[in-house]
């Protein structure tokens, strides 16, 4: 529900709204990821909730790295980073949904969990981009972007490696099923 407003106030392009879009971005990553904790430890996982956890994810990181290449605030060779994050989540969605269909899942592997992370703090440095703290002088301001894209490129190696296993295995059952 948050990632309207995220990318609303990504939109204005200003101080403020770029802090309070990162503390809604935090907020989003934050409460995503225990949720999805609280419901294995309890069990009390959802088939809705199943659906709908990985939804939320992927829009939430789709909606702010697009919207971030839009104000400019991913550019140039990072731009190729972020494709390759947005390939690999469409890809491996549309697999996860033609496997569900036979009731085969691809568990969440830990290069996978570590690149959710790197890519969570790769966009919360973007968002916040130029507009580093008030007080900071220019160079600070400027290593947060820098930062960011560093991060970026690393999720985006951690896509790729992880992409490519889930692409594999996915083939693999794909190839076992009966036609």
């Amino acid at each position: 529900m948050m990632v309207p407003i995220i990318v609303l106030l990504i939109a204005f392009d200003s101080f403020w709204p770029r802090w309070i879009a990162l503390a809604l971005f935090v907020a989003a990553s934050i409460t995503d990821y225990f949720d999805g904790k609280i419901a294995r430890a309890e069990g009390s996982i959802t088939p809705l909730g199943q659906v709908m956890d990985p939804i939320a994810d992927k829009l939430l990181v789709v909606s702010t790295l697009v919207m971030l290449i839009a104000v400019d605030s991913i550019a140039g060779h990072a731009i190729i980073a972020a494709l390759i994050i947005l390939v690999r989540e469409i890809v491996i969605a549309g697999m996860r949904e033609f496997l569900a269909g036979s009731k085969i899942k691809l568990p969440v592997s830990n290069l996978a969990k570590w690149k959710t992370a790197v890519q969570m703090v790769a966009l919360g440095f973007l968002i916040v981009d130029q507009y580093g703290p008030w007080w900071s002088d220019w160079l600070v301001k400027h290593s947060i972007h820098y930062i960011g894209d560093l991060l970026l490129w690393i999720a985006a190696a951690f896509t790729a490696i992880s992409g490519y296993s889930y692409l594999r295995r996915g083939l693999d059952y794909i190839q076992k099923l009966p036609s």
